[in-house]
């Protein structure tokens, strides 16, 4: 018995670290805003020829997954429906235009923002500002109406 409370008080303190209490992002919080990518890594976008941005529409779905589509550009116009489940979204279906752009930094976001929607990234909203991550990349958007 007394091994049953302790793995009770261990699982319960493991949930804890894995789930802070931070409330997840909603499709209802993307739906109908545009944002403007500033930030990759850590490090402040170099100017670029076009402006890299993504976008968020909702769409019907069931329980606690979201349907959401997503467009926008990087290099390339994208776009996809994917579902954001607590807080990760994940565009399986993603279609992209297949050109080359002459800025080489635009190519490898496209391929870098394919490969993070494809997998699935966490997605953050703090006011004006979302953030895509995974384990290899941060991708940060400032909203922009």
């Amino acid at each position: 018995m007394k091994k049953l409370v302790a793995l009770s008080i261990i699982s319960l303190v493991l949930t804890g670290c894995v789930n802070p209490g931070k409330a997840s992002v909603q499709v209802d919080q993307l739906q109908s805003h545009r944002f403007v990518l500033e930030n990759v890594d850590g490090k402040t976008l170099k100017s670029t020829s076009a402006q890299p941005e993504m976008a968020f529409s909702a769409q019907p779905g069931i329980g606690l997954l979201k349907n959401i589509s997503v467009t926008g550009v990087m290099c390339n116009r994208f776009n996809g429906q994917g579902k954001l489940t607590e807080g990760e979204l994940k565009v399986g279906n993603l279609a992209m235009t297949r050109k080359l752009c002459a800025d080489q930094q635009l190519n490898t976001l496209d391929q870098a923002l394919t490969d993070m929607l494809r997998k699935g990234a966490q997605v953050d909203l703090t006011q004006d500002q979302l953030t895509l991550a995974t384990a290899e990349r941060t991708l940060m958007f400032k909203r922009a109406e």
